[in-house]
């Protein structure tokens, strides 16, 4: 505690010189250590630190996971929740810092040198406030550059900027960072499975595989890597392993919709067709009026031979996007099924337009 404290009182000092300021009155008695807890100040500033804490929380620590190819995943977003005294000193001092400038510039007074701008690249390579990926890729360009970053920072300025460039289809330039990020701390699963995305992107599914298994064995509760690999093993045809690791994903992560639907898909494709109906369904209790969860609803009913329910399906999926190829196709073939084949094949030939291959996806699903 008494580091902390010195470390509190240091920053406040420095703040203060750089705006050439006098500590303020409610800020001295943090000065000393002995009269921390003894001093009414604190009680009195606790709900404007709070509030304040609750503003700059965004600039502290955060960063992102590549969102997974398959659009019935989620974009995995996580703030890092790091713990002991990392916490303390990362969020006290921050807290602390914002106290003093704002104050400071209330006064009128003019820092000496840009304080803010570390504030402003993090903000950057965080993307808050929806940076632009090319603004992005800046920020956490200067933080890597800067040579004054501890390693922690690094591991997520390269984490971010290889999500950014994994974004912008730079595969190549997402791995190398993704890379550099796992060098520096080869214990942290979130870079592991952001370069198996990475990988996944890029066609390179059997290093995909190893990373989300990398990333899985730091940290067995992560759900995003479980339903990465899911979506591997089922491209590959191996449907049990898919489904056990999406019996993981949703033993931790029981409210996301996507990865109900992602196991009806695969349910779907294994033939337990009851089964995948009841996934999908609890995926649109949860999240009603899901492009993706109604599609592979609309997917299974067709592989029960329930012509109706798959259009009305399929309908709903083509209200919200009306090129959604699997949908046209899978409506058409509905409608040949029930017999009006002027407006299966007008649906049939809509789906071939925006997707050449979908007549052999289709065929892959035991429909042709």
């Amino acid at each position: 505690m008494s580091e902390l404290l010195a470390a509190i009182a240091s920053l406040m000092k420095a703040v203060a010189s750089m705006y050439q300021i006098k500590i303020p009155r409610f800020c001295r008695p943090i000065i000393s250590a002995r009269r921390l807890f003894q001093s009414e100040y604190v009680s009195r500033y606790a709900h404007n630190l709070r509030a304040l804490l609750s503003k700059t929380r965004s600039r502290l620590c955060i960063e992102v996971d590549l969102r997974p190819e398959c659009s019935s995943l989620p974009r995995d977003m996580d703030v890092r929740r790091i713990t002991g005294r990392s916490v303390m000193r990362c969020v006290a001092s921050t807290a602390m810092l914002m106290m003093l400038v704002t104050w400071a510039e209330a006064q009128g007074t003019k820092p000496q040198a840009a304080p803010s701008t570390k504030l402003q690249n993090v903000d950057l390579c965080n993307g808050v406030d929806s940076t632009s990926a090319e603004a992005q890729i800046i920020g956490c360009t200067v933080l890597i550059e800067s040579g004054l970053e501890n390693s922690q920072t690094l591991v997520i300025a390269y984490n971010n900027r290889g999500t950014t460039y994994a974004i912008k289809g730079k595969y190549e330039l997402a791995i190398q960072d993704f890379g550099e990020s796992i060098k520096l701390n080869p214990n942290w699963a979130k870079s592991f499975n952001n370069r198996g995305v990475a990988y996944k992107k890029k066609g390179d599914d059997e290093r995909a595989i190893k990373d989300f298994e990398a990333a899985i064995n730091i940290n067995p509760d992560y759900a995003s890597a479980f339903a990465n690999r899911a979506q591997l093993y089922g491209k590959k045809g191996d449907y049990g392993r898919a489904l056990k690791d999406f019996d993981e994903a949703i033993r931790l992560h029981p409210t996301l919709d996507d990865l109900w639907n992602g196991r009806c898909w695969t349910r779907t494709m294994a033939g337990e067709l009851q089964a995948a109906l009841t996934d999908c369904n609890e995926a649109l209790r949860l999240k009603p009026n899901v492009t993706a969860s109604l599609d592979t609803r609309g997917l299974t009913y067709l592989k029960l031979g329930q012509w109706e329910l798959a259009i009305a399906d399929f309908n709903s999926a083509l209200r919200l996007d009306p090129k959604l190829p699997s949908s046209l196709y899978g409506r058409g073939y509905a409608k040949l099924k029930r017999g009006d084949l002027a407006g299966g094949n007008a649906d049939i030939e809509a789906a071939k337009t925006t997707e050449q291959n979908i007549v052999g996806e289709f065929a892959r699903y035991g429909l042709n």
